[in-house]
């Protein structure tokens, strides 16, 4: 269970900050929302900050030990859970320099529902495609939106369901503080 009970995939709040990954193990690596970008959290280094604006292609996870494993993009059981435990990456293109770039991050001891997974990674691309991605460094606004998004049943979905259910968790988020 997460804070307040409310998380989606890797995706959770942890100490009133909303972050992928767990932040509450030590020598872990996360990505924290930041009102100012992506921050990626490593054990032994001061980390780095990717900007909202640097964004620039809609972000996908990957699930493996090396952020070059793209053929683990989509490995889950036929329970419908995440079937890797080595972690996962966010893959994301940036501009100004333009180049690939990835943010690593270390995988909670609880499994990670399919269907949260993927709620997430739409809800990433969504926003990027609106030119909202800032939107995340809202912590109110995240809460919202993963409420509107986390439970319900884990089935098969498609790429469509995926894609209205983005759509109508940035609607009833709202539009976020100015």
């Amino acid at each position: 269970m997460v804070e307040g009970g409310v998380g989606l995939g890797p995706l959770e709040l942890s100490g009133g900050r909303w972050g992928v990954g767990d932040a509450t193990r030590p020598d872990t690596h996360w990505v924290e929302l930041r009102p100012d970008g992506l921050y990626q959290h490593e054990p032994d280094s001061e980390g780095q900050l990717v900007p909202w604006s640097r964004v620039m292609d809609g972000i996908r996870i990957t699930w493996g030990k090396r952020s070059w494993s793209t053929n683990s993009r989509g490995l889950y059981t036929a329970r419908g859970m995440v079937a890797t435990r080595d972690g996962g990456w966010l893959h994301m293109t940036l501009r100004h320099p333009y180049e690939d770039h990835q943010l690593r991050f270390d995988q909670h001891t609880r499994p990670y529902r399919a269907v949260d997974a993927l709620r997430l990674e739409y809800l990433l691309r969504q926003l990027t495609t609106e030119g909202k991605l800032h939107l995340l460094g809202d912590a109110d606004w995240v809460g919202r939106a993963v409420a509107s998004l986390g439970g319900g049943k884990n089935r098969w979905i498609t790429t469509r369901a995926l894609r209205q259910a983005a759509a109508e968790a940035l609607a009833a988020a709202g539009p976020g503080s100015p």
